[in-house]
C-alpha cells in the first residue's frame, strides 16, 4: 500500500483464505439473498477465530465490525469472504483515513478463470502485492493456479468469458498462458468526480477497465475495486509505478480545508438572513451580459453542491436562479468549466433551451442567472407519475430533439444529457438545462475526455476514444426510454459495472411490450455502438413529427405535463435537480 504524499509503504503480509465454508452456509454471495450484513460480518469474524495463524484482539473485531457497518449492504453480499479480502479493503481504508490527502492502492495478479484442478481442494495461498512491492518468482509472469487469488466479488462470466477467448486466441493450455488480469483497489477520500479520475488514470495507462465495483463509507472514503487487462504481466512493477503516477496528479482537499468548507456551509444555512452578501463594486460593465451584484435579491437557498449553492431571487423584477460557485481559485478547472458555461450560454437562444440572464465574473462574486423553472425536472415528475403516456413522451422528445438541434448546429455538445436536466416552466414548456460540461466541438470534430453520466453515457465516451455530437444522440436514447418508464437505466447495476457492461456486452435498457414500435425504432437507431450509424437530431426532429402526427388529437406536451403538476401547486419551484459539483456527475 503506498501513500501518495510519503515515503513509506507496508511490507507485504502473506495471507491464506479459509477455503468456501461461508458460500457453503449461503453467506456473502452465497444462496442466501436475505442475508443481512451483520450475519455475513458475523460470519467472517468467526471464520476468523477459528484460525490458528490469526490471533484478534477484541479491539480488532470491533474495527471489522466498523468496517462493514461503514459499507453499504452491497459490500457485504457482494465480497468474497472466502478469502482475507475484507481486511486488505479494511486496511487500505485504514491509511486512506489516517494519512491526510492520501491514495492508497494494491495491484496483484488475480484468476478470473471459471474452475481451476480439483487438488487444489477448495483452498488458496498466496501474498498480496501492495503498490511497490515485488511480484514473487512463482507468481509474475505466469497464472499459477495454486498462487493466484479470486477477484474479491467474484470471477463474473463476462470475466471468464474473457479468459477463455484469450486461451482460444493462443491456442494454449490456461495453465501456461502469462497472466493477463490484475486487480486494482484504490481507497481515497471521496470528491466531485473521484470515478471519473480514476478510470482516467487507469486508461491513461493503456488498460482495459473489465469490471469494477464502487462503494462509500458513511465518513466519506472511497473504496474502488478494478479488474483490468491490457498490461504486459512481466512488467508489474512498471504498473504500480504508472499507476503512482498518475494517482499524484489528483488533488484531495486536506481536513482544514474541508472544515472551511462546512463552516461556510453552516454560516449560509444558518437562518434566513444569512443570504450571500456580494462585494459591491466588483464587477465588469465591459460585458452585456455581465450582471451588476447589487440588483440581484435572494428569497432563499434550493440547493447545495460540492462547488457552490442554488438560489431562487429576482433580478430587475424578474424571477431567477442564481447558482453561486464557491471558494473557487481563478487556476482551478471549476473555475475554467464556469467560464466555459457563461461562454456556451450567453451564445443559445431557443425555447426549448433554459435561458441565460448574466453571469458575475469578478471573483469573488462568480454566479450565474438563469430564468426560473418553477415545475422542476422532468426526473421529478416521472420518479413521482411513473413513465409518461406515448404521446407525451414523443411530444417531450420532440421538443428535446429540436433544443438539441439548435446545439449541435451552433457546434455545441451537451456531453450530460438525461431526465434530470430536463427542466419545465410555469407554461409547461421542456427545456434544456445544465451545461456545466457542455464544449463547443473541435475544429477535427472530436473529443476525447470522458464526461457526463456513466448510465447515460455513449461507449465510445466511456472507452475515452474520440468523439464527437453523436455522443448526444446515445444519450437521447437513454432519455426516451426514461421518459416512458419512469425508471433509472441499469438500475440492478452500479454505475461502472453498467458502463462497462455497455461496451463490452453491447447493453442496453429492456424494451416492455407496450413500447410503441416507432419509439422502439429511435431507440434502437440512437443505441447503435457506431456513431456514424446513428441519426443526427435533425433527422430525429424529422421522425418524431412523423410520429406525433399519428397522435391528431393528443395534447401538446406543455398541456400534458402541465396536467401532471397540478397537485403541486403551491410548492416551491424546483431547479433543485439542476446538479452542479455534484459528485462525479456518476449517480
Amino acid at each position: 500500500i503506498l501513500h501518495l504524499g510519503s515515503t513509506c509503504s507496508l511490507k507485504s503480509v502473506r495471507l491464506t483464505s479459509f477455503g468456501t465454508l461461508g458460500r457453503q452456509k449461503g453467506l456473502g454471495m452465497g444462496s442466501f439473498p436475505r442475508a443481512t450484513k451483520l450475519q455475513i460480518c458475523e460470519h467472517f469474524l468467526e471464520q476468523l477465530k477459528r484460525r490458528t495463524d490469526l490471533c484478534l484482539h477484541e479491539k480488532e473485531i470491533d474495527e471489522i465490525r466498523q468496517h462493514f457497518k461503514s459499507l453499504p449492504s452491497r459490500y457485504a453480499l457482494d465480497v468474497n469472504t472466502d478469502s482475507l479480502d475484507v481486511l486488505n479493503h479494511k486496511r487500505l481504508l485504514d491509511c486512506a483515513r489516517t494519512e491526510e490527502g492520501a491514495v492508497s492502492f494494491q495491484v496483484r495478479p488475480v484468476d478470473v478463470s471459471a474452475t481451476r484442478p480439483a487438488s487444489e481442494g477448495g483452498f488458496l495461498n498466496y501474498s498480496p502485492v501492495y503498490s511497490g512491492s515485488v511480484l514473487s518468482a512463482e507468481t509474475r509472469g505466469v497464472r499459477n493456479w495454486s498462487g493466484l487469488p479470486r477477484p474479491a466479488f467474484g470471477s463474473s462470466p463476462n470475466l471468464q468469458a474473457l479468459a477463455m477467448e484469450a486461451d482460444d486466441d493462443t491456442g494454449s493450455a490456461a495453465g501456461d498462458r502469462p497472466l493477463t488480469f490484475f486487480e486494482i483497489t484504490v481507497a481515497a477520500r471521496d470528491k466531485p468526480k473521484l470515478l471519473c479520475m480514476l478510470t482516467d488514470c487507469l486508461s491513461g495507462c493503456g488498460l482495459n477497465i473489465r469490471e469494477a465495483h464502487a462503494f462509500n463509507t458513511q465518513d466519506n472514503l472511497s473504496l474502488d475495486v478494478f479488474v483490468v487487462d491490457g498490461w504486459d504481466p512481466q512488467l508489474q512493477e512498471s504498473l504500480e509505478e504508472a499507476l503512482h503516477s498518475r494517482f499524484q496528479s489528483l488533488h484531495f482537499d486536506t481536513a482544514e480545508e474541508r472544515n472551511q468548507v462546512a463552516e461556510m456551509a453552516m454560516q449560509s444555512d444558518a437562518s434566513p438572513d444569512k443570504l450571500p452578501a456580494f462585494h459591491e463594486g466588483l464587477h465588469s460593465p465591459s460585458n452585456d451580459w455581465e450582471l451588476d451584484p447589487k440588483a440581484l435579491h435572494f428569497d432563499g437557498k434550493i440547493a447545495s453542491g460540492a462547488f457552490g449553492d442554488l438560489y431562487k431571487g429576482t433580478y430587475c423584477g424578474q424571477d431567477v436562479a442564481v447558482k453561486i460557485l464557491k471558494d473557487v481559485d481563478n487556476s482551478s478547472q471549476q473555475f475554467q468549466e464556469f467560464m466555459q458555461e457563461v461562454t456556451i450560454m450567453k451564445k443559445v437562444r431557443h425555447k426549448n433551451i433554459v435561458q441565460f440572464i448574466g453571469a458575475c465574473t469578478v471573483r469573488p462574486n462568480l454566479c450565474i442567472v438563469f430564468e426560473f423553472m418553477t415545475n422542476g425536472s422532468l426526473f421529478d415528475i416521472i420518479r413521482r407519475e411513473g413513465g409518461l403516456p406515448p404521446p407525451t413522451v414523443v411530444k417531450v422528445a420532440l421538443s428535446v430533439a429540436r433544443g438539441m438541434n439548435y446545439l449541435h448546429q451552433c457546434r455545441i455538445i451537451h456531453r450530460d444529457l438525461k431526465a434530470a436536466n430536463l427542466l419545465m416552466d410555469s407554461s409547461g414548456v421542456v427545456k434544456i438545462a445544465d451545461f456545466g460540461v457542455a464544449r463547443v466541438l473541435t475544429d477535427n470534430g472530436n473529443m476525447t475526455a470522458e464526461t457526463g453520466t456513466y448510465r447515460w453515457m455513449a461507449p465510445e465516451v466511456i472507452e475515452h476514444r474520440p468523439y464527437n455530437y453523436k455522443a448526444d444522440v446515445f444519450s437521447f436514447g437513454i432519455v426516451v426510454w426514461e421518459l416512458l418508464t419512469g425508471q433509472v437505466p441499469h438500475l440492478g447495476l452500479t454505475p461502472l459495472q453498467a458502463a462497462v457492461a455497455v461496451v463490452q456486452k453491447n447493453l442496453r435498457p429492456p424494451f416492455r411490450d407496450d413500447f410503441p414500435d416507432p419509439l422502439k425504432e429511435i431507440m434502437c437507431l440512437c443505441w447503435r455502438k457506431n456513431p456514424d450509424e446513428r441519426p443526427d437530431f435533425s433527422e430525429l426532429v424529422g421522425r418524431l413529427e412523423a410520429i406525433a402526427g399519428m397522435f391528431p388529437d393528443a395534447k401538446s406536451s406543455a398541456s400534458a405535463l402541465k396536467e401532471l403538476m397540478e397537485p403541486r401547486k403551491g410548492r416551491e419551484g424546483l431547479f433543485s435537480k439542476f446538479s452542479f459539483g455534484a459528485k462525479a456527475r456518476h449517480p
